[in-house]
């Protein structure tokens, strides 16, 4: 087999093992999900939805995964928990959790120590009529409230990527 061709098999085994690592359906995500909010005792999490996305929060290869919780157990009058998760092994470890975001949230083109920044909607809560809020990575994580600092207020247009949608309604946690 020429080298040519090895290389191709080579690249198209990589991209289908990444591809394949950490999807927003993967089992091994559920299960995460499942034993953090259990352990979270906050009542009964049987309604919970969820919203996943593949992200690539830093410049390296590793993907980390944006988990949106929808429920009455994660969501209060201004917004919904989000989880930023790093795959490891045949889990997950958490990075952030963040409270009270409502969606759109983007993946922002703008950088904080190497890490790209986030966009969340405030709004509800005594917040009217609502606005995005940018989360910068402070070398350790996230700021875990965007409505307070260190998050900012975005107030001219951010270039960047949504990732969960304003209409995206999320998948059962668990499945009848």
């Amino acid at each position: 087999m020429s080298c040519k061709i090895r290389h191709l098999f080579g690249l198209l085994f990589l991209f289908v093992a990444l591809a394949s690592s950490a999807t927003p359906q993967d089992s091994a995500l559920q299960k995460f999900l499942q034993d953090f909010a259990e352990r979270a005792n906050l009542g009964d999490v049987r309604p919970t939805k969820y919203i996943a996305a593949v992200a690539h929060l830093h410049d390296d290869d590793r993907q980390q995964i944006l988990v949106y919780l929808i429920g009455p157990t994660w969501c209060g009058s201004g917004g919904c928990t989000v989880l930023i998760l790093v795959p490891k092994e045949s889990s997950y470890t958490m990075l952030a959790e963040i409270s009270v975001a409502q969606q759109p949230i983007r993946v922002l083109d703008t950088k904080s120590n190497g890490w790209h920044d986030l966009g969340v909607w405030v709004r509800g809560g005594g917040i009217q009529p609502g606005y995005e809020a940018k989360l910068s990575f402070n070398g350790k994580e996230y700021p875990t409230n965007p409505t307070v600092p260190p998050a900012q207020r975005i107030e001219s247009n951010v270039p960047g990527k949504v990732l969960v949608s304003r209409d995206a309604s999320g998948i059962a946690l668990y499945p009848k």
